[in-house]
């Protein structure tokens, strides 16, 4: 079973400055409350884990994270600088990419076009300026075989390739053009066991690289099974953070529901939920 998978976890070092902290971060709609007091941050090579229940707060946490989003209350600091985002590119050209669920990519172009898209290599001057297409073919080969994933070829349309290689050649892209930090927006909640094995290995081939991972979801297997920190968003506050063998998948699971809800829903059901 993909949440059975276990990796090697070489945890980083508690005293390390994170590469992104968030503080106190408080995100309003009107009158509508998103996020009502988030705590989170990131270090080098580690997978920290979001956790939470549809409506928790985790889409808008993303894109208050990724400069979507401006916090109505809180602060930002990347590397222990103060951090004002006023667009998605301020946070990308900091470091900061984010995978999202619908992985923007066009199925019917090659694996290198999606790869390269708006930012192709080029070759030759003025008039004869064109795209490096050799040199964008070898770069995306090397980096979907450093991901373990190879390629028929790199003009193999991206809608042959299953959705957990899709993921993996998101993942590869935004490594590739540089990310210290990668935002993964439920990137295993469409897929079926093998393909959610193979995007927990990307993960963990990522934090390797010295990335700092940030693995949204709501699946607590796949959170067990590569995480080093877990924290659990619940109506849009974090409700504190734990490091791996601190906490088990029951109690996570727990915190999500609101542990309560869960022990009188188990209670009606007369079993387990």
């Amino acid at each position: 079973m993909a949440g059975d998978t276990t990796f090697h976890h070489g945890a980083p070092k508690t005293d390390a400055q994170p590469i992104v902290q968030m503080r106190d971060i408080e995100k309003h709609f009107g009158n509508i409350i998103a996020l009502a007091g988030v705590s989170f941050d990131v270090l080098a090579g580690e997978c920290h884990c979001l956790l939470g229940d549809n409506g928790a707060g985790k889409s808008t946490f993303i894109k208050t994270m990724s400069g979507v989003h401006k916090p109505t209350k809180g602060e930002i600091f990347l590397n222990g600088k103060p951090m004002d985002f006023s667009s998605p590119r301020d946070a990308m050209e900091a470091g900061i990419a984010t995978v999202f669920q619908d992985l923007a990519m066009i199925p019917l172009m090659s694996v290198t076009r999606n790869f390269f898209m708006g930012r192709e290599p080029t070759k030759g001057k003025w008039l004869f300026k064109r795209m490096d297409i050799d040199k964008a073919n070898a770069a995306t080969m090397e980096a979907m075989r450093e991901m373990g994933i190879k390629l028929r070829s790199p003009d193999q349309a991206v809608g042959t390739l299953s959705g957990g290689e899709r993921q993996t050649v998101a993942i590869a892209r935004a490594v590739y053009f540089g990310a210290k930090v990668l935002i993964l927006d439920e990137p295993t909640s469409a897929l079926g066991v093998r393909q959610t094995s193979n995007v927990l290995a990307t993960i963990d081939r990522v934090r390797k690289q010295g990335v700092g991972v940030v693995f949204i979801t709501h699946n607590v297997r796949h959170a067990m099974a590569v995480g080093d920190r877990f924290t659990v968003l619940n109506r849009g506050k974090t409700l504190g953070t734990a490091r791996r063998g601190d906490i088990t998948g029951n109690e996570l699971q727990d915190l999500m529901a609101g542990g309560q809800e869960m022990a009188a829903l188990e209670g009606s059901l007369g079993g387990t939920v």
